[in-house]
């Protein structure tokens, strides 16, 4: 079952089979699109300095891998990325307690006084961004948090809003965005799929 931000539920074996619909970014869009938030990241935080990367399972964990990639080809400096699981922060977690829970992995610098970016691939609801500042905040204190997504589909629940968007993708709630990437589907495209339940 999809969490409520996700593009596809969280189970991290390969689909088999790409899902139907219409492509709205391919693996050229997906690459430009962080190589942009990288430079965005940089100007606004001046530099790398402090910085550290957290994605949220699954896919933001490989999409922050890619963009401290990128940090590193523009600012030719490593920074320190790591990943931080949520599952027993969601305010669902009573209506479906079972779920696979992630490994939290926090650099060996810490978070605190860090600027955090959090990287996601869809922003929808805002809950699960909700839930992962709440699982920093039993981590550390950083200066400041911000957010990264490659997909901002709208329909926000909380007062939640990205920092640095991939792509605004505007969507009816009938609709879904289905993220695949090489590290979990073999390929790398977004596509939007029309009158499934969200």
């Amino acid at each position: 079952m999809s969490r409520p931000d996700s593009a596809l539920p969280s189970a991290s074996a390969p689909s088999l089979a790409p899902p139907s619909g219409r492509v709205v970014l391919s693996a050229s869009d997906i690459s430009r699109a962080l190589r942009r938030m990288a430079h965005e990241v940089l100007e606004h935080n001046k530099g790398a300095t402090d910085l550290v990367v957290l994605g949220i399972p699954t896919r933001g964990v490989a999409l922050a891998q890619r963009l401290v990639d990128a940090l590193a080809d523009v600012e030719g400096t490593d920074v320190p990325v790591g990943a931080l699981d949520v599952t027993m922060y969601r305010d669902d977690l009573r209506q479906q307690p079972i779920r696979t829970a992630h490994a939290t992995q926090i650099p060996a610098s810490g978070i605190d006084d860090k600027v955090v970016v959090l990287v996601d691939d869809v922003l929808y609801s805002g809950r699960t961004v909700r839930a992962a500042l709440d699982a920093l905040g039993d981590l550390g204190r950083p200066r400041a948090v911000r957010l990264a997504v490659l997909v901002d589909r709208g329909h926000r629940e909380l007062p939640i809003r990205a920092d640095h968007v991939g792509k605004n993708l505007p969507t009816a709630k009938s609709e879904r965005v289905h993220v695949r990437l090489r590290e979990h589907d073999q390929a790398d495209e977004v596509r939007i799929v029309e009158g499934e339940s969200a």
